[in-house]
Parts: structure tokens; C-alpha cells; sequence
């Protein structure tokens, strides 16, 4: 394998005050996995599902607080079961079913969910890849899109976190 050059000349030690500071503390130049635009696109890629995992995850936790605290599902059209008329939107009894021939929109909160948090989780790796985190930064990550709130407290400390070390150290990411 190709190690790649450093950005800086090895000769060259003339830097910013605050260029390598993250250089000093581990004893090797901060070095990324990308480019600054290859980092900057998974950043915004990430806050995106972040924000989306997060409320969808908040959304999951009301639904199931309806269907196991109160026997409550979610229901878009069909018929009521008891009167016989048409059923609009909202919520009707689980067991005996309430509505028959709606969508249930209590298990499409699940599905959507699940599926959101999997292109989450490929946002997360792909952020975490390219700065070249500890593997415990990831395992942080993913537990956002499982704990409610924790996607948005550890997408604001994230993304402050890259925007520092981006400029903390420009010469990082350039590779080519």
C-alpha cells in the first residue's frame, strides 16, 4: 500500500499557532480520510439524518406510548368498526380492531424508522471513516438514532467537532 505524503514539506515547520495542536498531543500530524469536501458532504449528510432519525425516533416513542399505554393505534381511512362509517384519521382501539381496511400508520412508523436508522448508521460510518475517529466516537454515534434526544445533542457536538478540526488543521485533508 502507497503511504501518502504529508501536506506539509518535512522540512517545513513554520505553521499557525493553532495548526497542530492535535499534532503535538499525539505526536504525528492529524491526518483525515478525505478530502475537505469529501467531509464536508458527509457532515451535511449526517446532520440530515440526524435531525430525520431524531424526530422519527421521538414520533416511534409517542406511537408506542399509544399502543402500549393507552391500546391505541394510528389509523388513516377504512371503516369503523363498531358504527360502520368511514373512518378519517386518528387514533382507534388495537384489540378488537377499531378500524377495518385503514392504514395502519402505527406500523409505518415502525418500518420507516428501522429503515431510516440503517442509511443513519451508513451516515455515521462513512463520517467516522473519514475522520478517522476511535471506534468508541461510532459506537456514540450509532446510539443516536436508538436514544431519544441523543441524535441532536451529539449532532451539535459532532459537528462543532469537525468544523474545529478542520480548521485546526488545513493542510489535513489535502490529498491530492
Amino acid at each position: 500500500m502507497i503511504d501518502p505524503k504529508p501536506a506539509n514539506p518535512a522540512g517545513n515547520t513554520n505553521t499557525a499557532a493553532g495548526d497542530n495542536t492535535a499534532g503535538k498531543a499525539s505526536g504525528k500530524k492529524r491526518r483525515f480520510g478525505g478530502t475537505e469536501a469529501q467531509i464536508r458532504s458527509a457532515l451535511k449528510f449526517y446532520k440530515v439524518l440526524a435531525y430525520l432519525t431524531g424526530a422519527m425516533l421521538l414520533l416511534l416513542c409517542a406511537e408506542l406510548i399509544a399502543r402500549y399505554g393507552f391500546g391505541q393505534y394510528l389509523f388513516a381511512g377504512g371503516t369503523n368498526a363498531v358504527t360502520g362509517q368511514p373512518f378519517g384519521f386518528g387514533f382507534a382501539d388495537a384489540e378488537p380492531p377499531g378500524v377495518l381496511g385503514g392504514v395502519n400508520l402505527s406500523v409505518t412508523v415502525l418500518i420507516v424508522h428501522g429503515w431510516m436508522y440503517v442509511v443513519y448508521l451508513m451516515s455515521n460510518f462513512r463520517l467516522w471513516s473519514l475522520m478517522r475517529w476511535p471506534f468508541l466516537k461510532m459506537i456514540l454515534l450509532a446510539l443516536g438514532g436508538v436514544i431519544p434526544f441523543l441524535s441532536f445533542i451529539v449532532e451539535k457536538k459532532f459537528h462543532a467537532e469537525v468544523e474545529a478540526e478542520l480548521a485546526a488543521n488545513p493542510q489535513a485533508p489535502q490529498r491530492y
